[in-house]
């Protein structure tokens, strides 16, 4: 060894944690992953939640356990009640349960029984819940027997309706879950895009389908919504009969009982 080199022998580099010996290893875009920035995952309380979903729950059926009373049938549009509440319309075939749908979420037996009165089925229907929330019933399509002139003039009452009615949340739009969306349901759907009323489909009579029979026209369904741009992403299911999901069903609309 010669004099110079034992003079100054060759410095070791500082020790560095190995941890961190990746801070300075350039990424693609040129900044090293020290200049990246660091994003905590978000905390997910699944106790919240699971609180929240109650209170919802119990908050519907706190409202809709409410008197319900029928307001008035209209055939016209010059004879619509005052927009004075929040509203909810149910819209959908005249086979998709909509009447017994009604009487379950409002836990009553004969609420909609007023609509099949002579006269009446041709009008939008109102019923004031407690006071706090309008139901408007419309008259179903896709199924009556009447005549061209008059099924026009249904549309004329139900879609300037839709298209006009301020105090207007959204519309239940309900869907026969035997059947799925129909023709004549996407049609429905496609007027109230361009009408941009908002809509939630739900799925009717869901009792009456297998597990896997359901899980397919669900998935279906929720495929047809993604496609309209007014539709609600959320897909309901229930039954009328059984009172599977209307707990739901009325803990949404109960959302919706507020300006």
């Amino acid at each position: 060894m010669n004099a110079y080199v034992a003079a100054n022998p060759p410095k070791s580099p500082p020790d560095r944690p190995i941890e961190r010996a990746f801070d300075t290893v350039p990424s693609m875009t040129g900044k090293t992953e020290a200049d990246e920035p660091v994003f905590d995952e978000p905390i997910v309380d699944e106790a919240e939640i699971a609180r929240a979903h109650a209170q919802a729950l119990e908050d519907g059926r706190l409202l809709f356990a409410k008197e319900c009373d029928f307001v008035m049938g209209v055939a016209h549009l010059d004879g619509l009640p005052n927009a004075s509440y929040p509203e909810i319309a149910f819209a959908g075939r005249s086979n998709a349960g909509k009447s017994s749908l009604l009487n379950a979420v409002t836990n009553r037996t004969h609420l909609a029984r007023v609509s099949n009165t002579p006269g009446r089925t041709k009008e939008i229907n109102f019923f004031l819940l407690g006071d706090r929330l309008m139901l408007a019933d419309l008259p179903g399509y896709g199924f009556a027997r009447v005549s061209k002139a008059e099924s026009a003039r249904w549309n004329e009452l139900i879609f300037g309706y839709l298209r006009g009615r301020p105090s207007l949340r959204r519309v239940v739009f309900l869907i026969d879950a035997r059947r799925g969306p129909m023709a004549s349901d996407i049609e429905v759907m496609e007027l109230l895009d361009k009408a941009a009323v908002s809509y939630q489909l739900v799925l009717t009579k869901a009792d009456k389908l297998r597990p896997v029979e359901f899980a397919a026209t669900h998935a279906n369904t929720l495929a047809e919504a993604a496609r309209h741009t007014a539709a609600h992403p959320e897909i309901l299911a229930t039954s009328s009969l059984s009172g599977f999901g209307i707990p739901e069903l009325r803990a949404a609309l109960t959302a919706l009982a507020t300006w």
